[in-house]
Protein backbone atom coordinates (compact mmCIF):
# COMPACT_ATOMS: atom_id res chain seq x y z
CA UNK A 1 0.00 0.00 0.00
CA UNK A 2 1.57 3.38 -1.04
CA UNK A 3 1.35 6.23 1.10
CA UNK A 4 2.19 9.92 0.94
CA UNK A 5 5.63 10.95 2.58
CA UNK A 6 4.96 14.74 3.09
CA UNK A 7 4.76 17.85 0.81
CA UNK A 8 7.51 18.14 -1.92
CA UNK A 9 7.48 21.52 -3.31
CA UNK A 10 5.03 24.49 -3.19
CA UNK A 11 4.40 27.05 -5.90
CA UNK A 12 3.74 31.02 -5.74
CA UNK A 13 3.17 33.72 -8.22
CA UNK A 14 5.87 36.77 -7.78
CA UNK A 15 5.84 40.25 -10.11
CA UNK A 16 9.18 40.67 -9.49
CA UNK A 17 12.61 38.10 -10.05
CA UNK A 18 14.77 40.11 -8.50
CA UNK A 19 13.24 41.23 -5.01
CA UNK A 20 11.73 37.55 -5.22
CA UNK A 21 15.38 36.67 -5.38
CA UNK A 22 16.42 38.99 -2.62
CA UNK A 23 14.21 38.39 0.16
CA UNK A 24 14.04 34.35 -0.20
CA UNK A 25 18.21 34.42 -0.33
CA UNK A 26 19.32 37.49 1.73
CA UNK A 27 16.41 37.66 4.35
CA UNK A 28 15.66 34.34 4.81
CA UNK A 29 18.60 32.48 3.93
CA UNK A 30 17.61 29.78 1.27
CA UNK A 31 19.64 28.12 -1.65
CA UNK A 32 18.63 29.50 -4.45
CA UNK A 33 18.60 25.67 -5.97
CA UNK A 34 17.53 26.48 -9.75
CA UNK A 35 16.92 29.25 -11.61
CA UNK A 36 15.11 27.79 -14.49
CA UNK A 37 11.58 28.94 -17.07
CA UNK A 38 8.44 27.61 -16.71
CA UNK A 39 8.48 24.62 -18.89
CA UNK A 40 4.80 25.25 -20.46
CA UNK A 41 5.43 29.22 -20.96
CA UNK A 42 9.49 30.00 -21.22
CA UNK A 43 9.12 33.24 -21.36
CA UNK A 44 8.86 33.15 -17.46
CA UNK A 45 11.65 32.54 -14.68
CA UNK A 46 10.75 29.35 -12.43
CA UNK A 47 13.10 30.15 -9.69
CA UNK A 48 12.70 27.52 -6.74
CA UNK A 49 14.59 28.00 -3.43
CA UNK A 50 15.49 24.76 -0.26
CA UNK A 51 18.37 23.90 1.65
CA UNK A 52 21.90 22.38 0.19
CA UNK A 53 20.13 20.35 -2.70
CA UNK A 54 16.76 21.70 -3.03
CA UNK A 55 15.32 18.40 -1.69
CA UNK A 56 11.66 17.30 -1.72
CA UNK A 57 9.95 18.62 1.46
CA UNK A 58 12.06 22.26 1.33
CA UNK A 59 11.36 23.83 -1.95
CA UNK A 60 9.44 26.83 -2.66
CA UNK A 61 9.27 27.81 -5.60
CA UNK A 62 8.10 30.91 -7.86
CA UNK A 63 6.80 32.18 -11.33
CA UNK A 64 7.52 35.83 -12.79
CA UNK A 65 5.15 37.28 -14.35
CA UNK A 66 5.81 40.97 -14.36
CA UNK A 67 2.35 42.05 -15.40
CA UNK A 68 0.50 40.29 -12.34
CA UNK A 69 -1.59 42.16 -10.46
CA UNK A 70 -2.62 42.32 -6.69
CA UNK A 71 -3.91 39.28 -5.11
CA UNK A 72 -7.66 39.68 -4.10
CA UNK A 73 -8.01 37.13 -0.94
CA UNK A 74 -11.18 34.95 -0.50
CA UNK A 75 -11.82 31.29 0.03
CA UNK A 76 -10.89 28.13 -2.13
CA UNK A 77 -7.10 29.06 -2.07
CA UNK A 78 -4.12 27.91 -0.62
CA UNK A 79 -3.76 30.34 1.90
CA UNK A 80 -0.68 30.42 4.16
CA UNK A 81 3.13 28.02 4.28
CA UNK A 82 4.34 26.90 7.69
CA UNK A 83 8.00 27.31 7.57
CA UNK A 84 9.99 24.88 10.31
CA UNK A 85 12.72 26.10 12.60
CA UNK A 86 14.33 24.31 15.14
CA UNK A 87 13.47 25.86 18.53
CA UNK A 88 11.63 28.42 20.05
CA UNK A 89 14.93 30.12 20.38
CA UNK A 90 14.89 30.63 17.04
CA UNK A 91 11.61 32.23 16.82
CA UNK A 92 13.02 35.16 18.64
CA UNK A 93 15.75 35.34 16.05
CA UNK A 94 13.57 35.48 13.21
CA UNK A 95 11.15 38.23 14.96
CA UNK A 96 14.72 40.31 15.63
CA UNK A 97 16.17 39.81 12.36
CA UNK A 98 12.16 40.39 10.27
CA UNK A 99 11.95 44.20 12.46
CA UNK A 100 15.85 44.73 10.95
CA UNK A 101 14.77 44.17 7.53
CA UNK A 102 11.25 45.81 8.13
CA UNK A 103 9.13 42.41 7.39
CA UNK A 104 5.74 42.91 8.23
CA UNK A 105 5.42 40.18 10.94
CA UNK A 106 2.96 39.41 14.16
CA UNK A 107 4.20 38.65 17.48
CA UNK A 108 5.16 35.31 18.14
CA UNK A 109 1.96 33.04 19.18
CA UNK A 110 0.88 29.20 18.71
CA UNK A 111 -0.71 28.07 14.84
CA UNK A 112 -2.05 24.28 14.44
CA UNK A 113 -0.84 23.78 18.04
CA UNK A 114 2.74 24.87 17.67
CA UNK A 115 4.75 27.89 18.60
CA UNK A 116 5.13 30.54 15.39
CA UNK A 117 5.56 33.82 14.24
CA UNK A 118 3.72 35.16 11.31
CA UNK A 119 5.57 36.92 8.46
CA UNK A 120 4.26 37.82 4.84
CA UNK A 121 6.92 38.64 1.88
CA UNK A 122 7.10 41.97 0.07
CA UNK A 123 4.00 40.56 -2.39
CA UNK A 124 1.93 40.17 0.99
CA UNK A 125 2.50 36.06 0.88
CA UNK A 126 1.37 35.09 3.99
CA UNK A 127 3.81 32.58 5.85
CA UNK A 128 4.33 31.17 9.43
CA UNK A 129 7.48 29.52 11.17
CA UNK A 130 6.91 26.85 12.88
CA UNK A 131 8.94 25.38 15.94
CA UNK A 132 9.95 21.51 14.48
CA UNK A 133 9.80 19.90 17.63
CA UNK A 134 12.85 17.88 15.96
CA UNK A 135 9.80 16.79 13.02
CA UNK A 136 12.30 18.08 10.38
CA UNK A 137 12.43 16.98 7.22
CA UNK A 138 14.67 14.02 7.55
CA UNK A 139 16.61 14.35 4.34
CA UNK A 140 17.56 18.16 4.80
CA UNK A 141 20.68 19.11 4.31
CA UNK A 142 22.42 22.35 6.41
CA UNK A 143 23.46 25.14 3.53
CA UNK A 144 26.94 25.69 5.39
CA UNK A 145 26.70 29.32 3.17
CA UNK A 146 23.58 30.65 4.42
CA UNK A 147 23.56 33.82 5.66
CA UNK A 148 21.11 32.44 8.82
CA UNK A 149 23.05 30.28 11.47
CA UNK A 150 22.91 26.69 11.37
CA UNK A 151 20.73 26.86 14.63
CA UNK A 152 18.41 28.87 13.17
CA UNK A 153 17.97 27.52 9.69
CA UNK A 154 14.67 27.13 7.79
CA UNK A 155 14.36 23.09 7.74
CA UNK A 156 11.64 22.82 5.35
CA UNK A 157 7.96 23.28 4.70
CA UNK A 158 5.53 22.26 7.82
CA UNK A 159 1.78 22.71 7.61
CA UNK A 160 0.14 24.09 4.96
CA UNK A 161 -3.40 25.89 5.33
CA UNK A 162 -5.94 25.41 2.58
CA UNK A 163 -9.17 27.30 2.73
CA UNK A 164 -12.48 25.82 1.13
CA UNK A 165 -16.57 26.49 1.29
CA UNK A 166 -16.64 22.55 1.16
CA UNK A 167 -14.69 21.68 3.93
CA UNK A 168 -15.88 17.74 4.09
CA UNK A 169 -15.21 18.02 0.45
CA UNK A 170 -11.48 18.06 0.78
CA UNK A 171 -11.36 16.61 4.05
CA UNK A 172 -12.60 13.07 2.18
CA UNK A 173 -10.16 13.45 -0.74
CA UNK A 174 -6.94 13.57 1.62
CA UNK A 175 -8.35 11.02 3.70
CA UNK A 176 -9.90 8.62 1.53
CA UNK A 177 -7.82 9.00 -1.92
CA UNK A 178 -4.35 9.87 -0.18
CA UNK A 179 -4.44 8.20 3.42
CA UNK A 180 -4.19 10.95 5.82
CA UNK A 181 -5.42 10.85 9.28
CA UNK A 182 -7.45 13.82 10.56
CA UNK A 183 -5.79 14.91 13.75
CA UNK A 184 -8.28 17.61 15.00
CA UNK A 185 -11.61 19.19 14.03
CA UNK A 186 -13.48 21.95 14.72
CA UNK A 187 -16.33 23.20 12.70
CA UNK A 188 -14.19 26.21 11.15
CA UNK A 189 -10.52 24.07 10.65
CA UNK A 190 -9.46 20.35 10.21
CA UNK A 191 -5.95 19.27 10.58
CA UNK A 192 -4.37 15.69 8.50
CA UNK A 193 -1.36 14.46 8.40
CA UNK A 194 0.31 12.05 5.76
CA UNK A 195 2.38 10.66 8.15
CA UNK A 196 0.84 10.80 12.21
CA UNK A 197 2.24 12.68 14.32
CA UNK A 198 4.70 14.57 11.80
CA UNK A 199 4.40 18.36 10.72
CA UNK A 200 6.19 17.89 6.90
CA UNK A 201 2.78 16.60 5.81
CA UNK A 202 0.55 18.22 7.55
CA UNK A 203 -2.78 20.48 5.92
CA UNK A 204 -4.83 23.29 7.95
CA UNK A 205 -8.07 23.07 6.08
CA UNK A 206 -9.82 26.50 6.90
CA UNK A 207 -13.83 26.41 6.55
CA UNK A 208 -14.87 30.11 4.53
CA UNK A 209 -17.57 31.27 2.62
CA UNK A 210 -17.68 33.61 0.52
CA UNK A 211 -15.84 34.67 -2.93
CA UNK A 212 -13.55 32.79 -4.50
CA UNK A 213 -9.80 34.37 -3.88
CA UNK A 214 -8.46 36.22 -7.35
CA UNK A 215 -4.74 35.24 -7.35
CA UNK A 216 -1.97 37.77 -8.32
CA UNK A 217 1.38 38.74 -6.74
CA UNK A 218 2.04 36.66 -3.45
CA UNK A 219 -0.47 34.53 -4.22
CA UNK A 220 0.11 29.93 -3.96
CA UNK A 221 -0.48 28.57 -7.20
CA UNK A 222 -0.61 24.72 -6.04
CA UNK A 223 0.79 22.48 -3.58
CA UNK A 224 2.75 19.40 -4.98
CA UNK A 225 2.93 16.59 -2.58
CA UNK A 226 5.63 13.80 -3.15
CA UNK A 227 5.78 9.92 -4.23
CA UNK A 228 8.57 7.86 -3.71
CA UNK A 229 8.98 6.96 -7.59
CA UNK A 230 7.22 6.88 -11.13
CA UNK A 231 5.57 3.30 -10.27
CA UNK A 232 3.87 5.07 -7.26
CA UNK A 233 2.92 7.98 -9.74
CA UNK A 234 0.81 5.84 -12.08
CA UNK A 235 -0.91 3.97 -8.79
CA UNK A 236 -1.76 7.69 -7.48
CA UNK A 237 -3.05 8.76 -11.52
CA UNK A 238 -5.09 6.01 -11.04
CA UNK A 239 -6.60 6.37 -8.13
CA UNK A 240 -7.38 10.12 -8.78
CA UNK A 241 -9.11 9.08 -12.31
CA UNK A 242 -11.31 6.87 -10.08
CA UNK A 243 -12.39 9.36 -7.64
CA UNK A 244 -13.75 11.27 -10.86
CA UNK A 245 -11.50 13.90 -10.82
CA UNK A 246 -9.85 14.95 -14.20
CA UNK A 247 -5.78 13.93 -13.93
CA UNK A 248 -3.47 15.92 -16.34
CA UNK A 249 -1.70 12.39 -16.59
CA UNK A 250 2.02 11.74 -16.11
CA UNK A 251 3.88 15.05 -17.40
CA UNK A 252 7.98 14.53 -17.19
CA UNK A 253 9.64 18.11 -16.05
CA UNK A 254 12.83 16.78 -16.30
CA UNK A 255 13.89 17.45 -12.62
CA UNK A 256 10.51 15.41 -11.10
CA UNK A 257 7.55 13.49 -12.96
CA UNK A 258 4.15 14.60 -11.67
CA UNK A 259 0.86 15.17 -12.26
CA UNK A 260 -1.85 17.76 -11.57
CA UNK A 261 -5.63 17.65 -10.56
CA UNK A 262 -8.12 19.99 -9.13
CA UNK A 263 -10.29 18.82 -6.19
CA UNK A 264 -13.61 19.78 -5.92
CA UNK A 265 -13.30 22.91 -4.65
CA UNK A 266 -10.79 24.20 -7.22
CA UNK A 267 -7.40 23.43 -5.32
CA UNK A 268 -4.57 22.42 -7.63
CA UNK A 269 -2.58 19.73 -6.54
CA UNK A 270 0.30 18.42 -8.16
CA UNK A 271 2.07 15.09 -7.32
CA UNK A 272 5.68 14.53 -7.61
CA UNK A 273 8.41 12.26 -7.58
CA UNK A 274 11.46 12.51 -5.23
CA UNK A 275 13.86 12.32 -7.87
CA UNK A 276 16.05 12.63 -10.06
CA UNK A 277 16.51 16.20 -8.48
CA UNK A 278 18.56 19.47 -9.18
CA UNK A 279 21.65 17.91 -9.42
CA UNK A 280 20.71 16.09 -13.12
CA UNK A 281 22.11 19.30 -14.70
CA UNK A 282 24.45 20.51 -11.87
CA UNK A 283 26.73 20.52 -9.79
CA UNK A 284 25.99 21.08 -5.55
CA UNK A 285 28.15 23.79 -5.78
CA UNK A 286 26.94 25.61 -8.30
CA UNK A 287 23.33 24.65 -7.84
CA UNK A 288 21.21 27.64 -9.02
CA UNK A 289 23.92 29.97 -10.40
CA UNK A 290 22.85 29.81 -13.61
CA UNK A 291 20.08 29.69 -15.97
CA UNK A 292 19.36 25.73 -16.71
CA UNK A 293 16.87 24.18 -19.07
CA UNK A 294 15.41 20.97 -19.82
CA UNK A 295 16.77 19.19 -22.94
CA UNK A 296 13.60 19.67 -24.97
CA UNK A 297 14.41 23.84 -24.65
CA UNK A 298 17.78 23.80 -24.57
CA UNK A 299 17.30 24.64 -28.47
CA UNK A 300 15.69 27.54 -27.65
CA UNK A 301 18.37 29.31 -24.69
CA UNK A 302 19.19 32.41 -27.11
CA UNK A 303 15.36 33.09 -27.24
CA UNK A 304 15.08 32.55 -24.14
CA UNK A 305 17.37 34.71 -22.00
CA UNK A 306 16.88 37.36 -24.66
CA UNK A 307 13.70 37.57 -23.08
CA UNK A 308 14.81 37.42 -19.77
CA UNK A 309 15.62 40.50 -17.36
CA UNK A 310 18.50 39.42 -15.48
CA UNK A 311 18.31 38.84 -12.10
CA UNK A 312 19.76 41.15 -9.65
CA UNK A 313 22.48 39.64 -6.62
CA UNK A 314 23.60 41.73 -4.24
Amino acid sequence: MYTIPGHHHISMITKNASQNNHFYKDILGLRRVKMTVNQDEPSMYHLFYGDKTGSPGTELSFFEIPVVGRTHRGTNAITRIGLLVPSEDSLTYWKSRFEKFGVSHDEITTYANRPALPFEDSEGLRMVLLVSKGGKVEHWKTWEKSIVPVEHQIQGMGSVEITVRKLDKLARTLTEVFGYTEVSRTEEEMIFQSVKGEVFGEIVVKYLDGPAEKPGRGSIHHLAIRVKDEEELAHWDEQVRARGFHSSGVVDRFYFKSLYFRESNGILFEIATDGPGFTIDGDIETLGEKLDLPPFLESRRREIEEKLQPIEEN
